[in-house]
């Protein structure tokens, strides 16, 4: 990977690290990711006391990042076999049958770093990815595939529908580091 990747990279995980608990050169199953980011939000309804809980609900989100030269079929067949086989068993259900009592929502998000902008076909299946699985007729809550993939050579992106809010994110890194180079050279 160039060293363009690896700023752009950097960029990123800083952005994430707000919200996010970041875990770098992180094994799954046996296959090294650059990072791994873990999010977690736990919100709760009392009445008068603590004791007294009405509702309480969990929220999750676990993000796998990837640098690489270009995206191929082979390549997003191996990023929903991941979120199928090992982050949902691992990082929703933990060896379960079910997710945790009051678990809401899981997010299983996977970011590419791609060197390359890929063909039209691929961005098309990009596009139309997708990862949802309910728990008891979603009473334990669901789990969402989002998949974000960032192109260093056109300066674009592309989200799944789940993903799409990342797109914001993205392009301003691309904003940021113009500036930053802009700044350099004056």
């Amino acid at each position: 990977m160039g060293t363009r990747s690896e700023a752009y990279f950097r960029v990123l995980l800083d952005r994430y690290r707000a919200n996010f608990d970041i875990f770098e050169d992180y094994t799954l199953e046996n296959k090294v990711y650059p990072a791994y980011a873990r999010f977690f939000s736990l919100g709760e309804k009392y009445v008068l006391k603590k004791e007294a809980k009405l509702w309480a609900i969990r929220a999750y989100e676990h993000v796998l990042f990837i640098k690489t030269d270009s995206i191929d079929q082979t390549l997003l067949d191996e990023v929903k076999r991941t979120m199928e086989q090992d982050m949902e068993p691992a990082m929703v259900r933990r060896g379960e049958k079910y997710p945790e009592k009051d678990h809401m929502c899981s997010y299983l998000s996977f970011v590419i770093i791609s060197e390359t902008t890929p063909s039209p076909e691929i961005q098309k299946a990009i596009r139309k990815f997708r990862f949802d699985k309910g728990y008891l007729m979603n009473f334990r809550g669901h789990s969402e595939g989002k998949l974000g993939c960032v192109f260093l050579d056109s300066e674009t992106c592309l989200t799944n529908y789940a993903a799409k809010e990342l797109k914001t994110l993205f392009l301003s890194i691309f904003k940021s580091q113009k500036g930053n180079k802009e700044e350099k050279v004056s």
